[in-house]
């Protein structure tokens, strides 16, 4: 069951609570922080909720439940983010569906991305998905491989690189998250050029997101924190 407005509200107050927290700890501006309610599971309700508080964006991790959710909403000027694993056989709907995709995590992906992008005559925004953990739980790309994904992206017309994402292993141990996020930031310090900055740092969750922005997040995906539970 979907919380009320009012809840929702108040759930954003606490999140953005801790997020002023974690930036004043670590030196840094609340505002470099954005906020994206992650609404898998839940109803398009919960979508609207967060276009209503003015959160820019929300993040869906499947395509197939995102599409009828996109299209109800679609005069309420919600912008979708794709954050979940997306097969190559659903790029195309994909491009057609969200404003971003950070979930980007191999040539072939790029490959479909750019010609589906081309297609459509627009240039599709992407972050590159780096596994900086080293977990095998988890997709992306291993940071050892970030360079030639970049550069494989970075040649693609149609195709705007804006940064990358990352997911934490699962562990009780807050360092193992505060090394993988590092591990991403260091990735993008090294990879970034004038030309090609990567801004985006996308990497902590409801759980972890205090050390992603100890080591640079730009943006937190939130669900838990904002909605509760997910329905069963």
């Amino acid at each position: 069951m979907l919380l009320s407005y009012e809840a929702f509200l108040a759930n954003l107050a606490g999140l953005r609570g801790r997020v002023a927290s974690a930036c004043a700890a670590a030196g840094r501006d609340p505002a470099s922080v954005t906020i994206l309610p992650v609404t898998k599971t839940h109803p398009v309700e919960a979508a609207l909720h967060a276009v209503r508080a003015g959160l820019p964006a929300v993040g869906e991790n499947r395509v197939q439940e995102a599409l009828p959710k996109i299209e109800a909403a679609r005069s309420a000027g919600v912008r979708w983010e794709l954050i979940g694993h997306l097969q190559s056989n659903k790029a195309k709907l994909a491009v057609r569906a969200f404003d971003r995709i950070q979930s980007v995590d191999s040539p072939k992906l790029l490959d479909h991305l750019d010609r589906t992008a081309a297609e459509d005559g627009r240039v599709l925004r992407v972050l590159l998905q780096v596994n900086a953990g080293a977990d095998p739980a988890k997709s992306g790309a291993s940071v050892d491989e970030t360079a030639r994904l970049l550069d494989h992206a970075a040649a693609k017309a149609h195709l705007r690189v804006e940064g990358f994402m990352t997911i934490a292993p699962l562990s009780d141990d807050p360092a193992v998250a505060r090394r993988t996020f590092a591990a991403l930031r260091e990735t993008r310090d090294r990879l970034a050029s004038p030309s090609l900055p990567l801004r985006e740092l996308s990497m902590g969750m409801t759980g972890d997101l205090a050390e992603a922005i100890a080591e640079g997040s730009t943006m937190i995906r939130v669900g838990t924190a904002l909605f509760g539970s997910r329905p069963a």
